[in-house]
């Protein structure tokens, strides 16, 4: 993945810092310690970015999570229904399962995105 970097794609689907994209934003790297999944830094080490802008800053995150949930949603769909056809019943199921199980990659993916909103890619920043 390392061929997209500089580009808000690599930030978003790394959790790497907006602006250097040398290190990851959270204090732990598995979103399945639920106890550690929304943790971040306050500031990268490597540019010393500050990551929330101001209190409360990653409250926007929840608009963003809604179409990613989405998202999840309807590629279970299209997977379950569509492409093994399975009957409505079992694809509801499927659907809730998904989004239980994905739940905290969708949390992360979400903040990922509204942080990128508002940081942009600094190769200055990078290299030094």
């Amino acid at each position: 993945m390392n061929f997209l970097k500089g580009t808000k794609i690599y930030s978003i689907f790394t959790g790497n810092c907006p602006v250097c994209q040398n290190e990851s934003m959270y204090t732990e790297s598995n979103p399945y310690k639920l106890s550690h999944t929304l943790k971040m830094q306050d500031r990268c080490s490597h540019c010393n970015t500050k990551y929330k802008i101001e209190p409360s800053f990653f409250y926007g995150a929840m608009y963003v999570s809604y179409p990613v949930g989405i998202a999840f949603a309807v590629a279970a769909f299209v997977i379950s229904f569509l492409l093994f056809k399975l009957n409505l019943v079992v694809t509801f199921f499927i659907i809730a399962i998904t989004m239980i199980v994905f739940l905290p990659v969708i949390l992360r993916l979400s903040r990922n995105i509204w942080i990128n909103f508002f940081m942009h890619y600094n190769k200055e920043k990078a290299v030094s």
